[in-house]
């Protein structure tokens, strides 16, 4: 017999069919266990002939000794799902499967809870098997070479984890990396990349790609899987609207580059007590010229998924990620998501989370909107998390500090990483800004009559290609006497944990707190768009620069400002708290002055001390990104 080769993690006190019981009760994790050890190696692929061409049969098996080979001693694993995209099927008693070969199609094992696939030198979790006998088309980026003829045998192996099946785990979702260049590349890796290397909190459950790696150069796959090669734990990755080879005839081809580099287009796998679903939304339409997409999900794969989700028990987590999400706080994104929604009915439990748009949304279940309604979906049955994403706006807006671009997104959110967080019956999610703690969840600003006026003269000003004279910028943080009197004039907190059942309070001068407006809560109404509607913190940096402002927010709070507060400075005191009882506090200062003239004065004098360095602002190129699909769509028309 091999010898096996211990792993902090390994399990060696369980039972075949205690490891194998798919989502059953585990004991708890215990913060003192050693990190989950990456495991390295590749799915064995026997050249051979096949004892029937129409059927392909492998095993599943315990790689004891590591070296991605089935030996004779090696025993097989049970109970595993293996597809063939349409088709899923179990292991038998011997770790043994077999499958209808399809000529364009990814084989894919479902990963256990207590179990972990090999990953490559780049951490890419390693569970699939491509086949395609006569390979791709003639692709710019190379699609897939043929694979020939159906093998005698390809053989999955994984070793056992007791990191995999605890019930305690964090997930990271990175989405929207989307580098043009390789100087976007780099700011990926200094950023939320960074922040990601610099965390040993989602070891066992890895870093899931949620889309959007790259921005349609494919030769800037090398970069990005060499930027995320030191994240500790496996990654994992879907395919965007930015990922396809854009030169394919159809959508059959459209992700050949990446199956081939990346792995499957869609798929499952299971850590802790978690099922996770990645399934492909972007239907490519063939156009070379125009790179047009709709966002679906195709018949096979709900065919698949209903499949897939025939071994998960009903009352489990189910995670359904995709690059496009079902639906925003603005409207429908996937044309069929009630399709999907229909699919996952009888899971009460899952989540749906997306990217694709550039926003940090946390949408839950029982929401209403009137353009939802319109498109059939009276209320959300499953909460929709939206990922935000590692590239913000694109890598727009100017240089902060760090030598990153500020890229605030256009629904006042900044760039960073979202975490899903199980342990046992209980989900929570975080949102970490790049290079931040977990606990700056409040962006502040004062919504004024003045702003507002500004903001539509600079986003004329962007509009018109920045053609004449800038509007001269102003402070977000003064506000004349004329106009706190008037009234509509609003202390604003982006509460990036915010949901609609969150709490913001505000407190003025010391004074008792007063509970601040939802400015979309979610009962129903009509997307509430507009600069009375819009963050000016992050509006203001943008409006001066890329020009990304959404005019909306699925998580932003408004308290109107005392209107006979003195001349002089103000501190607001602001608390939100999350769904989860979770509080995070933030403080402003504010300067209330005599006119106009007094309040550019004082701008000028704010702006300096700010750090929005103009000079710095004018030294970044606005990315290949804004020009995108999604930017258009999400940006004022």
């Amino acid at each position: 017999m091999h010898e096996r080769r211990l792993l902090p993690s390994a399990v060696t006190a369980l039972s075949a069919v205690a490891v194998l019981a798919l989502m059953a009760p585990l004991a708890p994790a215990h913060a003192a266990d050693p990190p989950a050890a990456l495991y390295e190696g590749h799915v064995q692929v026997d050249r051979g002939e096949a004892a029937d061409a129409d059927v392909l049969e492998g095993q599943v098996f315990d790689d004891v000794n590591q070296n991605s080979k089935l030996d004779g001693d090696e025993r097989g694993v049970p109970g595993v799902a293996v597809s063939n995209g349409i088709d899923v099927v179990q292991t038998d008693g011997e770790g043994s499967y077999e499958l209808p070969v399809r000529d364009n199609m990814t084989v894919s094992v479902t990963q256990p809870s207590g179990w972990q696939v090999p990953v490559d030198e780049d951490s890419f979790a390693q569970f699939s098997y491509n086949h395609m006998p006569e390979g791709s088309p003639e692709l710019e980026f190379g699609g897939m070479e043929p694979t020939g003829d159906t093998p005698r045998a390809v053989n999955f192996p994984m070793i056992e984890s007791e990191a995999t099946a605890a019930a305690e785990q964090d997930c990271a979702i990175a989405s929207d990396t989307q580098a043009y260049d390789k100087t976007e590349i780099g700011y990926a890796r200094d950023g939320a990349v960074r922040d990601l290397v610099d965390r040993d909190d989602y070891q066992a459950c890895g870093v899931l790609l949620l889309g959007d790696n790259v921005g349609d150069d494919l030769s800037l796959n090398d970069d990005l899987r060499d930027i995320y090669s030191d994240v500790n734990g496996p990654v994992r990755a879907a395919p965007g609207n930015h990922d396809m080879d854009f030169d394919a005839e159809d959508d059959a081809h459209s992700l050949d580059t990446f199956r081939d580099q990346f792995g499957p287009a869609y798929f499952s796998y299971d850590v802790g007590e978690t099922h996770f679903v990645v399934l492909d939304s972007i239907d490519y339409s063939g156009d070379e010229s125009t790179h047009a997409y709709t966002e679906s999900i195709s018949d096979e794969q709900l065919e698949w998924l209903e499949n897939d989700l025939a071994n998960v028990p009903e009352n489990a987590h189910v995670v359904i990620a995709t690059h496009a999400p079902m639906l925003t706080h603005r409207d429908l994104v996937v044309q069929n998501a009630a399709e999907l929604y229909d699919v996952i009915a009888d899971y009460p439990h899952a989540v749906t989370v997306g990217g694709h748009t550039h926003t940090q949304e946390n949408l839950v279940a029982g929401d209403q909107r009137e353009e939802w309604a319109e498109e059939g979906i009276e209320e959300l049955s499953h909460t929709q998390l939206v990922a935000g994403a590692v590239s913000g706006d694109w890598y727009s807006g100017g240089l902060n500090s760090d030598g990153l671009p500020y890229a605030f997104t256009s629904d006042a959110s900044e760039p960073g990483v979202l975490t899903l967080e199980f342990d046992g019956s209980d989900r929570s999610e975080r949102y970490t800004v790049r290079n931040e703690s977990d606990d700056h969840q409040l962006l502040l600003g004062v919504n004024s009559p003045e702003w507002r006026d500004w903001a539509q003269e600079a986003q004329d000003w962007q509009d018109a290609d920045k053609e004449g004279e800038e509007p001269e910028a102003i402070s977000e943080r003064v506000v004349t006497r004329d106009d706190l009197a008037a009234g509509d004039t609003w202390l604003t907190s982006s509460f990036l944990a915010g949901t609609t059942d969150a709490n913001v309070e505000v407190s003025f001068d010391g004074t008792s707190p007063v509970v601040a407006e939802h400015t979309q809560p979610g009962e129903g109404e009509e997307l509430r768009k507009g600069w009375e509607y819009t963050d000016p913190y992050t509006a203001s940096q943008n409006l001066r620069t890329s020009g990304g402002v959404g005019q909306t927010s699925s998580h932003l709070w408004r308290a109107e400002i005392p209107g006979d507060l003195d001349l002089g400075t103000h501190t607001a005191e602001v608390t939100g708290t999350d769904r989860y009882d979770r509080e995070f506090t933030e403080t402003i200062r504010f300067t209330v002055v005599e006119d106009e003239q007094a309040a550019a004065t004082t701008s000028k004098a704010l702006l300096e001390d700010d750090g929005f360095s103009l000079d710095e602002e004018a030294a970044v190129d606005e990315s290949a990104g804004l020009g995108s699909a999604e930017a258009d769509a999400v940006l004022p028309n």
